[in-house]
């Protein structure tokens, strides 16, 4: 068994149970969270078929709020010591225009989409400086690069999380970290069901995990900073 520790956010689900779930198959000791703990206890269920001799933390944790975020962070690193791979993936989506959104929705993306991956990294990274190694991957999205329709306020968001990367990525240059943003379209995932189209018409978040995890086996010498994913036909 290998000595690596993953944290990830929002991982009962989706891109993040991907990113768990290869992870697991590749020996990673793992801390995760997410809000339902029904959720987290079924997930470590199939971790552990994936592979028994890994190490688990979890909790749950509502990753819009500062101090649970912050309690989070200092658990896992009671738990586990250390970490090798840092990746905030906690995020949600509220539909609306700027001019007809509902008031309080632009808080409620902001405090989960970016201000989350702020405080967490904040709590982890004096820890990772210490040790002078790491590897933050942030999920981002193509809504990082693009505003869509009735998507605004999302795209707001994730510009931001995509600002908050590439400030982050000058900051840890020289402190041997790596910082990578992850900007995945349209991915299979629980949000996408009930849509009228054909599944294989979005990406598998499996694929999305490989490339996080592939990213990762490059030497120290190497940072890739940016990673734009898109369905084979394009955006849906």
């Amino acid at each position: 068994m290998i000595n690596m520790n993953l944290i990830v956010t929002g991982a009962s689900r989706g891109i993040g149970k991907a990113i768990l779930l290869k992870f697991a198959a590749e020996g990673y000791n793992l801390a995760f969270c997410s809000r339902n703990i029904n959720n987290l206890n079924a997930l470590k269920e199939e971790l552990f078929a994936v592979n028994k001799d890994i190490k688990l933390y979890f909790e749950s944790c509502d990753m819009s709020n500062k101090m649970e975020v912050e309690a989070f962070a200092k658990n896992a690193l009671a738990a586990f010591g250390h970490f090798d791979i840092v990746i905030n993936n906690a995020g949600i989506f509220l539909p609306g225009e700027i001019n007809n959104a509902e008031s309080g929705d632009l808080e409620k993306m902001m405090d989960t989409n970016l201000f989350s991956a702020y405080h967490f990294t904040r709590a982890l990274l004096p820890g990772l400086q210490q040790r002078r190694k790491g590897h933050i991957f942030n999920i981002c999205s193509v809504a990082s690069l693009m505003a869509y329709p009735n998507g605004s306020l999302y795209s707001i968001t994730k510009f931001a999380l995509l600002g908050f990367s590439k400030s982050l990525r000058e900051e840890m240059k020289d402190k041997n970290i790596r910082v990578t943003a992850v900007l995945p379209g349209a991915t299979y995932t629980d949000s996408w069901q009930g849509i009228d189209l054909p599944e294989t018409r979005f990406m598998k978040a499996s694929d999305i995990a490989e490339t996080i995890f592939n990213a990762y086996q490059l030497s120290d010498r190497t940072d890739i900073e940016e990673i734009i994913l898109r369905p084979q036909l394009g955006d849906i």
